[in-house]
């Protein structure tokens, strides 16, 4: 690869990053190739984009980004490469998601789960959300898109609910009361 096409790898991976939501940088040693193929697949399925990516890949697309941290020292000699954080050395792959920020460890969370010993050296390095690392669990607590636009929707009516309540109120307690007053002369008018 020359440089021309290098530059173009960490342009497009930098642009990834730049678009996602979220990030989740997966350590995938021990899975055979039909367990990555299976995670491919409940990837695809929540709409997360999953890639293989060298790490100095990695290093040099976040090197002008919020997550310049992880990035290390970018030295030309490979005596420097232990500087990079712990989670960009080994394998590593990376979910990127687009809609919902905990998508992509729940997914991991629960093909750990569901794939039980087959798949206990897979690990979740670390997420990446809003220019800060988090944890895998952490990260797969985080509301979704649907259950944020949810929450700010009840946040918004509330007040609105509240001056209907203050208006409409006075007038039931006072169509109540005149209901009992009736209720109760057609009662005495009966008996009397």
């Amino acid at each position: 690869m020359n440089r021309t096409e290098k530059t173009a790898k960490i342009a497009e991976i930098k642009a990834k990053f730049d678009k996602a939501i979220s990030v989740a940088l997966v350590d995938f040693k021990g899975l055979s190739v039909a367990q990555v193929s299976q995670l491919r697949r409940e990837f695809k399925k929540e709409k997360i984009e999953y890639r293989v990516i060298k790490n100095t890949v990695i290093r040099h697309s976040l090197k002008d980004s919020p997550y310049a941290k992880l990035v290390g020292d970018l030295a030309a000699d490979r005596k420097n490469s232990t500087k990079a954080h712990a989670s960009l050395r080994g394998m590593t792959g990376v979910a990127f998601s687009y809609e919902d920020p905990a998508a992509a460890a729940k997914v991991l969370l629960k093909f750990q789960k569901d794939q039980g010993d087959k798949a206990k050296t897979m690990k979740v390095k670390t997420g990446l959300l809003s220019g800060d690392l988090i944890e895998a669990e952490a990260l797969s607590k985080v509301p979704g898109l649907k259950e944020t636009q949810a929450s700010i929707y009840g946040m918004l009516l509330a007040p609105a609910a509240e001056i209907y309540m203050s208006l409409v109120g006075p007038g039931a307690m006072i169509v109540a009361l005149l209901e009992a007053h009736v209720a109760k002369l057609e009662a005495e008018g009966t008996t009397g």
